[in-house]
């Protein structure tokens, strides 16, 4: 059965999650509008703050972000998103075209695009349609492998990876689970006996899913 990480998933085009920052609220709402009218999922806020309370039922693939935004600068948050989601694809728009403007928006923010206001909402389409596929590819390229029949994770390096009970009890799970995404409730689910009330507790959890990413990381 094919089984992708923790954190990612394997998307289909019009099941993309997009994160859209723009402070001019018209604006925005006309974006995602016209990027929902193109079957992308999309999340806007007016801030980078908002961020912090944002809930996505699975992967964040794509942001677009504005430069100009009140409190931390787009520049600034694309270059921390970049740090944190080297694959995620970041699109920034911004009125400013000048030249050192663009170089510093590919080389401190890490962008994938750089867009010019006003917008041609056709080519924001086709650039998040041509990054998530591009993104797709590399989610399948780096998909893990798990033999139903014995304990043994496939990594994309062809490195075997011996798995106990519980792991890969949650991996198959996850596996199995719409959008590769389970809440911590259902988690603890998987591992309580209804004979003996055996309970496994929000610390415990931690601790097994920090260990199993350790395991996976190594």
């Amino acid at each position: 059965m094919p089984l992708h990480s923790i954190n990612d998933s394997v998307v289909d085009q019009d099941s993309l999650n997009v994160v859209l920052i723009e402070d001019d609220l018209s604006l925005r709402d006309e974006i995602a509008d016209h990027l929902s009218a193109h079957g992308f999922n999309v999340y806007g806020m007016g801030r980078a703050s908002d961020l912090e309370n944002l809930h996505v039922p699975g992967q964040i693939h794509l942001y677009v972000i504005d430069l100009n935004l009140p409190g931390e600068s787009g520049l600034s948050l694309s270059n921390r998103l970049r740090s944190k989601y080297p694959l995620t694809g970041i699109v920034i728009i911004t009125a400013k075209s000048g030249l050192n403007d663009k170089l510093a928006g590919y080389m401190y923010g890490g962008a994938d695009f750089y867009l010019i206001k006003p917008l041609v909402p056709e080519e924001l389409v086709l650039v998040l349609q041509n990054l998530g596929r591009k993104i797709k590819k590399i989610n399948i390229k780096n998909a893990w492998s798990l033999n139903p029949k014995d304990r043994i994770l496939l990594s994309p390096l062809n490195t075997k990876l011996r798995l106990t009970g519980r792991e890969r009890t949650l991996l198959v799970a996850l596996a199995q689970a719409k959008d590769n995404t389970l809440e911590s409730g259902q988690i603890t689910d998987l591992f309580t006996s209804s004979e003996d009330d055996d309970y496994m507790s929000k610390h415990a959890l931690e601790e097994f899913i920090a260990r199993l990413r350790r395991k996976l990381k190594s």
